[in-house]
């Protein structure tokens, strides 16, 4: 057991997707930029261009270098947008004039027309996360992987990560990260994950912040209690009733008093949380909850007048689920459906059978059965398949050949 003090950072790439497209348009650098919506070809680009320069020389064979010369004249601004698109993420520029993650893309046209849209693509800032995180690794090996652009890290007895309280080694994996991928990063280094994360927020973009359980009062307790990871809009709004707007005075109530307002679980964590307590180690290897895929449509959808699209819709859905389960040597006991309703209204259904599959017309099947549970009445606007209660592939596989199981049943979808 080590003696040294515990030094866990937090590093949060910024404004991920969008850094990831101007390191391909860095003419965009500095502009108002929006993600969201459907991919576009490159392809789709340089024929503008040429509608627009078309004695241009657009023939090179490099297509990083033409892409990067493209004239802003060629890229689709927000003014004016209609449909039912929503707000990826945007860069620092735009968030300056209220435009964010989550927001539809027509209420933000309204806020930044001026902004430049650009779509989605998934593909390329996967290829950029797997770069940032094996420059990481290559500097502190243990290092919990916590989607595409955050990671937690243990700096304890990594060489440089208790100098100055581990700023020397976030400086130095700030810098390697950048000179790899051109990207920037924030980082908080902290004595636990929850502290580490709060810092990471601290000197956004390309901060590094650094705190010490001596600096619980000065520098947490006067935030807002939803700067801590956990409590949401729910709890806040119970919060607010009780008074209760800052860390610290959440931190000066009573845990009994949590515990009866909020539950023993949560209300013991809510007090733990506002002392700035938290055990959990970094972990370098974990389970994935579950999988899923989900698409919003351009117009609200009815299950009768819109079978045929929908049919297709979902049939694709399921394949993209069983096809990311069998990626990733996964298959699962519990299939489900979600789709939210023209009012925004989510609903959503599931299904646990015995065995457990990565088919993708199992998983059809058994989805199609979630589907005659809700109100397909209702037109709707996302629908979307999930696959949970996961078991490794091989483990399974090893499972049923020393207790083979019947077959699957048949049971018609709606769709």
């Amino acid at each position: 057991m080590s003696n040294l003090p515990r030094r866990i950072a937090h590093l949060d790439m910024d404004a991920f997707y969008a850094s990831c497209e101007i390191m391909r348009y860095p003419q965009l650098r500095g502009l108002p930029v929006v993600i969201g919506g459907r991919r576009r070809r490159e392809d789709d680009l340089l024929a503008i261009v040429q509608a627009l320069q078309p004695e241009g020389d657009w023939q090179a064979d490099n297509l990083s270098e033409r892409l990067h010369h493209l004239p802003l004249e060629a890229f689709p601004k927000l003014d004016g947008y209609v449909g039912r698109g929503v707000i990826t993420t945007a860069t620092y520029e735009a968030r300056q004039f209220g435009v964010g993650s989550a927001m539809g893309l027509m209420k933000a046209a309204q806020q930044c027309p001026q902004a430049i849209l650009l779509p989605v693509d998934f593909e390329r800032y996967r290829a950029y996360s797997r770069q940032f995180k094996a420059v990481i690794t290559e500097i502190a090996p243990v290092m919990e992987d916590r989607g595409v652009d955050e990671v937690y890290m243990d700096f304890t007895e990594v060489p440089g990560g208790q100098r100055e309280g581990g700023r020397v080694l976030a400086r130095l994996i700030q810098k390697s990260i950048h000179q790899a991928t051109g990207l920037t990063c924030s980082i908080g280094v902290a004595p636990n994950k929850l502290l580490a994360k709060m810092a990471s927020e601290f000197h956004k973009p390309n901060g590094i912040s650094v705190l010490h359980e001596s600096d619980l009062e000065s520098r947490i307790w006067p935030l807002p209690c939803r700067k801590i990871n956990g409590i949401g809009p729910k709890a806040e709004v119970k919060l607010k009733a009780l008074g209760i707007d800052t860390i610290g005075q959440l931190a000066a109530l009573d845990r009994f008093e949590l515990m009866e307002t909020f539950g023993r679980s949560y209300g013991a964590w809510l007090f733990e949380a506002a002392w700035g307590r938290d055990d959990r180690p970094v972990q370098t290897e974990s389970e994935p909850v579950g999988v899923s895929r989900e698409t919003t449509f351009e117009r609200d959808l009815h299950a009768i007048q819109d079978r045929d699209t929908l049919g297709r819709v979902f049939t694709r859905l399921c394949e993209q689920v069983a096809d990311d389960l069998r990626r990733k040597g996964y298959v699962g006991r519990t299939v489900g459906i979600k789709l939210r309703y023209e009012n925004f209204q989510s609903v959503t259904r599931d299904i646990s059978v015995d065995e457990p599959t990565d088919d993708p017309q199992r998983i059809r099947q058994l989805a199609g059965q979630c589907l005659k549970r809700v109100d397909l009445q209702r037109r709707f606007r996302l629908l979307g398949v999930r696959v949970s209660s996961l078991m490794r592939a091989d483990a399974w596989q090893a499972q049923r050949a020393s207790d083979p199981q019947a077959g699957y049943g048949e049971s018609e979808s709606l769709f």
